[in-house]
């Protein structure tokens, strides 16, 4: 099926088995909205139905039927916990609008107790899925992972996401939800998982927000760790955010930085340096939905006229539960 054409769409919600994470009993869904981001609970929906499946605490997953000439595809696009609904009578038409949580709800729930840490040299990837496997949503890590150069001392208020974020932050790994609510801790995204392209692949509305919110990105970054100190600078004349072209220094500083296992605290002021400077650039746009494209995803963008050129990542989605899944995203500058 060819994602960058036009297609005629159904959808439904399925209850989950929590034992078996496959589906049970289907629901009729009449209309709503999937978010993501690439922080936080990643995931949410605002999904409107016809009946309720049931009392107490129930996994839902929203699977998209597309049709194309003779081709088809069955999509999941999310999975999650539903709220207590609110019910709405148009007549003798009832509608329930539910608030969904992401599968990751159940970790963002657990304090952890005062004084938890995670020891130096521990792998980064299994500290951090063991911290998420605490719901029903099956929890992977890829192998050799980067360890931890230092401990991580859970803070006032931690909980078990929060804690899982500050691992994979310090790594440089992600956390990746797919449609069936199935989470991963991966490397991040190194190559493009789809190309839109404006004359083979085009698939993007031609309303386009860029934005260079440049000014108060760094060129200049002091790490500190126990006695060591590094900073790193941009100096480079062909960087817009350089000292030479911007004229100044705008400085950054992190202290009880946390490093990966072999890297030396200048890697570390220059990795977080190239980080803090990559939000410069945001675009916003609607386009086709494509499957499995998620916030930390990359997109190789190829609309000249736009000026738009290169790798972006996926910050943030919005899929409307409507006509061909239109999809909201924004991207900024890899």
């Amino acid at each position: 099926m060819n994602w960058h054409k036009g297609f005629s769409s159904r959808y439904y919600c399925a209850v989950v088995d929590t034992d078996s994470w496959r589906d049970t009993e289907r629901q009729e869904l009449k209309g709503g909205s999937i978010y993501r981001t690439d922080s936080g609970l990643m995931e949410s929906g605002d999904i409107d139905l016809t009946e309720i499946p049931g009392e107490g605490e129930i996994w839902i997953r929203v699977w998209l039927d597309a049709r194309q000439a003779e081709d088809g595809a069955h999509e999941p696009l999310f999975t999650g916990l539903m709220s207590a609904p609110m019910v709405e009578w148009d007549g003798v038409r009832r509608t329930y609008r539910t608030e969904c949580y992401s599968v990751l709800k159940p970790a963002e729930d657990l304090l952890l107790a005062r004084g938890w840490y995670v020891p130096a040299g521990t792998d980064g990837a299994a500290a951090a899925a063991e911290l998420l496997d605490v719901g029903p949503a099956p929890v992977s890590y890829e192998e050799n992972a980067p360890t931890l150069a230092s401990s991580i001392v859970a803070e006032e208020g931690e909980t078990n996401l929060s804690m899982a974020w500050r691992i994979v932050n310090a790594i440089g790994w992600r956390i990746r939800i797919n449609g069936r609510g199935e989470i991963s801790i991966e490397p991040k995204a190194s190559e493009p998982a789809a190309t839109l392209d404006a004359l083979e692949n085009d698939c993007m509305e031609l309303v386009v927000q860029d934005t260079r919110d440049w000014f108060k990105c760094p060129n200049v970054f002091r790490a500190t760790f126990n006695e060591l100190m590094a900073v790193a600078r941009d100096d480079d004349e062909d960087s817009p955010l350089s000292t030479v072209n911007r004229g100044r220094e705008v400085w950054m500083e992190e202290i009880d930085c946390t490093l990966n296992s072999g890297e030396s605290i200048e890697d570390y002021a220059l990795r977080r340096l190239r980080e803090e400077q990559s939000p410069a650039r945001t675009v916003k746009y609607n386009r086709r939905f494509i499957p499995d494209t998620v916030p930390g995803d990359l997109l190789l963008i190829h609309y000249p006229v736009q000026g738009l050129e290169g790798n972006f990542r996926i910050s943030e989605q919005r899929i409307d539960l409507g006509y061909a899944a239109r999809m909201q995203e924004e991207v900024i500058g890899a």
